[in-house]
């Protein structure tokens, strides 16, 4: 296996939570983007957007999504990781799973929350522009594309492992 299987998608699509429980079935490590820059750093991301700015939030997510890509395992990037071009092109040719979600899902399962600092204010508008910015982004790095609406996480993760290149998938029981 060369790298880890990548999930992207925008803000409320279940990135972390697909991301984990793919892991798991593939038994396989699973690395958040956001939560690696957060131990890192030693704060939230929100309080990184708040101190330093998005131009630095974006630099160590980019830098931190690089370096985490030449690991094997299950890594969900960042909704916004895609804006970066080095990442788009580093995405080029693995397993890039996009996790599909209609801003009104997204909004629901995002709530109102200070964790998301580019959706304070309207969520439902600010999600309804940022899908409209990042999808053509998602689709250009995407290996896979799995609509999360109206499903749960477990059927999911059904649907990409069936999706998945066959070396990635579990033995079959036999």
């Amino acid at each position: 296996m060369s790298g880890p299987v990548v999930i992207v998608g925008a803000p409320g699509s279940g990135k972390s939570t697909v991301g984990a429980l793919l892991a798991a079935r593939l038994g396989l490590t699973f690395r958040d983007v956001d939560a690696v820059i957060e131990a890192e750093v030693g704060k939230p991301v929100a309080e990184i957007f708040a101190d330093d700015g998005e131009p630095v939030f974006r630099a160590l997510e980019e830098a931190t999504t690089l370096r985490l890509l030449a690991e094997d395992g299950v890594l969900s990037l960042g909704g916004g990781a895609v804006i970066s071009p080095e990442i788009r092109a580093a995405l080029k040719g693995r397993e890039v799973v996009w996790l599909q979600v209609g801003p009104a899902q997204a909004a629901k399962r995002v709530g109102m929350t200070e964790a998301r600092p580019l959706l304070l204010g309207n969520v439902r508008g600010r999600l309804i522009k940022l899908l409209a910015e990042r999808t053509p982004l998602y689709a250009e790095v995407a290996s896979q594309s799995v609509p999360t609406d109206d499903r749960s996480p477990e059927e999911v993760v059904r649907i990409i492992v069936d999706g998945l290149d066959v070396d990635r998938r579990e033995p079959a029981d036999g």
